[in-house]
């Protein structure tokens, strides 16, 4: 079987910090088969010189202005020749087999639409922070708001053509309404491995921005029960999928600040699927803390309940990942 043709997209503005390790992260994938394309929104902070430093390895490239994540990744995806395709955003990185992994999982299963895997978070100097696990999630946990690491998706052309592109009218949960229209398609697939690092930094919009999440969040579920081939699979699991709209809604608006606010959406999120909101009873807890001015106190305990940072890559995957663009993975001790 002749290896298909893997289109990449990055979507690029003002993010020069990382811009370049997101670059050398796809250059350095052991599959020869892959068109990369950037789209720079004018940046003026130098990303473009950046970029030209690769423009020989890319397949097109463009700095002009946009109107934001969606338009710039649309455009990329509209040249994209691949039978495969996916986008990483400039912060983000992947790691070492991301690429061939994928393509192995969709040639395996032709029915497939998307395949994804896990992730890791990292922080602005690139130490990682957790590791994101999912399951073999499909449509019906898409739709309870089960949320999966976009730069670990890979998606089949075709059906992307088929769903259509990314809505620019969400600037938030742009991928997961896409992975929705997609997965009631054409069946989509968790497999196991590490593809992706996600970002955390300041400027990231899941943390600058986050109470956006929220409120688009709450707007996909109104789009999910608009839906004439969604609504009847939603009146079956409403509990489920309210729930976790509800509770995805409070995660966001406690990222943000606004923990009163946030407990008021868990209070929804307890009412509707009561077993799912309990596994995040410690976010509840660092809730009330903050309410009560101990946010010290809850910040400190929430740390207590996150991956400590052994278990997030294990000895043997760490020794893989050794000198990987993007990472700093050099044994660290408190205090020292």
């Amino acid at each position: 079987m002749p290896a298909p043709l893997v289109s990449i997209v990055t979507p690029s503005y003002n993010q020069a910090a990382f811009l370049q390790d997101s670059i050398r992260s796809v250059l350095a994938q052991d599959y020869a088969q892959v068109e990369y394309l950037i789209v720079d929104g004018a940046s003026q902070d130098g990303s473009q010189e950046i970029i030209r430093r690769y423009q020989d390895q890319l397949a097109w490239w463009v700095s002009e202005p946009d109107h934001g994540q969606a338009e710039a990744i649309n455009k990329g995806l509209s040249r994209a020749t691949g039978e495969i395709v996916a986008w990483l955003n400039s912060d983000d990185l992947y790691l070492p087999g991301a690429i061939s992994s994928a393509v192995a999982a969709l040639q395996a299963d032709p029915h497939l639409s998307i395949v994804f895997a896990d992730a890791i978070t990292i922080d602005p100097q690139g130490r990682p922070l957790n590791r994101l696990s999912f399951g073999d999630w499909g449509l019906e946990q898409l739709m309870a708001f089960r949320i999966i690491c976009q730069p670990a998706v890979f998606m089949r052309r075709s059906v992307l053509e088929e769903a259509g592109n990314l809505d620019s009218s969400y600037h938030f949960m742009l991928d997961h309404h896409l992975w929705l229209r997609i997965a009631h398609i054409a069946p989509v697939r968790h497999t196991r491995g590490l593809w992706a690092a996600a970002r955390h930094h300041l400027q990231a919009k899941n943390v600058s921005q986050a109470a956006g999440f929220g409120r688009e969040t709450l707007r996909l579920l109104e789009w999910i029960q608009s839906q004439d081939d969604l609504a009847p699979l939603m009146q079956s699991r409403r509990k489920q999928v309210e729930g976790g709209a509800y509770r995805l809604n409070a995660r966001y608006l406690l990222d943000g600040g606004l923990p009163g606010e946030a407990l008021k959406s868990y209070g929804r999120a307890l009412r509707a699927d009561p077993g799912f909101a309990l596994q995040h009873w410690h976010r509840m807890l660092y809730a009330v803390l903050s309410l009560l001015g101990a946010s010290e106190l809850g910040r400190w305990y929430y740390r207590l309940n996150a991956s400590p940072p052994e278990s997030i890559l294990g000895e043997q995957v760490a020794r893989d990942l050794a000198g990987w663009p993007g990472l700093w993975l050099a044994a660290e001790k408190p205090g020292l």
